[in-house]
Parts: C-alpha cells; structure tokens; sequence
C-alpha cells in the first residue's frame, strides 16, 4: 500500500482551523456606520478622481442650457470641497477633533486649487469620518454631539446622508462632461 503524503494528514487540521479565523465578529454600530462610511467615500473619491483635472472648476452654468438656472452654483471642485468641510464639520463634533483652521464655511478652503490639494482634503475628512464611527457606541449615541443639540447619532446619519446627496451632483457634473462615473462603469445605465 502507498503512504500518502503528508500534506494530506494536514487537510483534517486545517478544516478545523479556517473556519474559526475567519469567522468575524458579531457587527456593532460603530462598524456599521464605518461601512457607510467606506462605501459613500468610494464613490465620491472614485468621482473625484474621473474628473480631469482640467475639468475640475467646470460649472454647468458654462453650458448654457436653455431653461436651465445654474448661475452661482458651485464647481465640481467646490462640491468636493464642500463634502470635506462638511465632513469635518459634522464629525469633529463625534471625534472632538478641532475642525482645521483653514476650514472657515460650507465651502472649503478657498486657498485650495489643484485637485491633488482638494482630494487630499477630501481623504483627510473620510479618515475624521472613521474616527467618529470608532467613537459611536449604543451608549452614547444619544447623547448629544459636542455643543451641538444634536444627538451623536443624528451627526453620523447626517454626515453619510449629505455625501451621498453631493455625490449625486458630482454625478451630474461628470456626465456633463462625457465622463462615465465609475461606480456606472461596466454596467447598464
């Protein structure tokens, strides 16, 4: 009779080991929210890159569509912008993480033109956004966020809710410009 190889006397041990390492834990609210998070940071991150940089102070107003009224809205560089100062302003309140001192309103850092300056902005409020998922527990969060009247809660839904809302003007702004988003590519629109 063959012996058989080793590796097959392996086999029994490892099926028993797998499936206890990759089991993972249970979800809380905290890894919730921060799911929500990656998943809306993906896409507006993804946007914000397909838009060239060339394009990145595009505005529809420059499009002239008759009937339409987008005079004074803002560029596709302030809508990212503007996700990142929201962002940092929703959160910090979770984090008690000072909102940063360039960051004077809604739109963002006037001072911040190239895209590469603008996405690193945008990255740095997501990693805010995580850090306040992290804070989130079933026993704080009713309680109120900072000095603000708002429940802790209320801020992580509120912040998840309004990137989405931008995203889908960031949305709007690529196809303006012929570009596909990426989340829509490969798939039928």
């Amino acid at each position: 009779m063959k012996k058989l190889p080793r590796i097959f006397l392996l086999v029994p041990v490892v099926s028993l080991i797998v499936p206890a390492v990759t089991q993972s834990a249970p979800p809380t609210l905290a890894s919730n929210f921060d799911s929500e998070i990656t998943a809306v940071e993906k896409l507006i991150t993804d946007a914000a890159e397909a838009m060239p940089e060339e394009k990145f102070n595009f505005t529809p107003e420059s499009l002239d569509i008759p009937g339409g009224d987008y005079k004074g809205v803002r560029s596709f560089a302030v809508q990212v912008k503007h996700i990142a100062a929201s962002n940092y302003l929703i959160w910090s309140a979770l984090t008690a993480d000072p909102v940063p001192a360039s960051i004077k309103d809604g739109n963002g850092p006037a001072d911040l033109k190239t895209k590469a300056d603008i996405l690193k902005l945008l990255r740095d409020s997501f990693a805010l956004g995580h850090k306040a998922a992290a804070a989130l527990t079933p026993e704080n969060m009713m309680q109120p966020a900072g000095t603000s009247k708002s429940t802790r809660l209320h801020r992580a839904e509120f912040g998840v809710a309004h990137a989405y809302d931008h995203y889908g003007q960031m949305v709007e702004y690529l196809r303006m410009n012929g570009i596909v988003p990426p989340a829509s590519r490969g798939k039928s629109d």
